[in-house]
């Protein structure tokens, strides 16, 4: 038995990495910087009003900090790692260049065209990302008392997220955009599924 839901989905702050053009993946575990942290608090000044029922975020340093102030109010939180971003393999870290651009956007190419098994080196396919995700979501459609939900989580994985609460094939991830704490609001329809109501909202940071 689920409940419905009325989620309100954010992208976590700006980190160094995302600064300065660098993949971060699963594997890094970095902290927001300074303008990370202020969007954090920016975005909690304009939400602090919404009756939040908990908060999901991933297993990574950054969401916990994009949703710090909430939980410094004693709202209650929990971490799932299957919210955690894509595992990008030998990408993650490496200083962008045009080599590796050329091999991200290749596998990008690849996905669109539904060949989903495709990994980088050492990485996670969006298929293996997908069934995480999923039972991450089946936890928290399953649970009572929580009809307005806050989730962090990073930029891949909403892409992939938001294929799964819409009934999307992940080869069309690329069609949703994103931002550092962006905002996406769905809200369950009559027929029990989910309608995009705010899409990458950033009004919140003006």
């Amino acid at each position: 038995m689920t409940t419905k839901k009325t989620i309100y989905l954010i992208r976590h702050g700006e980190t160094e990495y995302n600064k300065r053009g660098i993949i971060q993946g699963s594997g890094i575990n970095s902290d927001l910087n300074d303008k990370g942290r202020l969007q954090a608090r920016l975005f909690y000044m304009a939400y602090k009003h919404i009756q939040f029922d908990k908060i999901y975020i991933s297993k990574l340093n950054r969401t916990y900090q994009s949703v710090e102030p909430f939980i410094e109010n004693n709202l209650k939180y929990e971490q799932l790692d299957g919210l955690n971003e894509i595992n990008w393999g030998v990408m993650e870290g490496a200083i962008p260049n045009s080599l590796n651009q050329l091999h991200y956007q290749k596998m990008i190419e690849d996905w669109k065209m539904g060949y989903l098994d495709n990994a980088i080196e050492n990485g996670e396919t969006p298929n293996q990302m997908f069934i995480r995700q999923k039972l991450a979501l089946e936890k928290i459609m399953a649970a009572a008392n929580e009809n307005t939900i806050l989730i962090c989580m990073h930029g891949r994985a909403i892409r992939s997220f938001l294929c799964l609460l819409l009934n999307q094939p992940l080869s069309r991830m690329e069609e949703f955009y994103h931002s550092n704490l962006c905002l996406y609001v769905l809200k369950h329809n009559e027929n029990g599924r989910f309608d995009v109501e705010i899409e990458n909202s950033t009004e919140h940071l003006w």
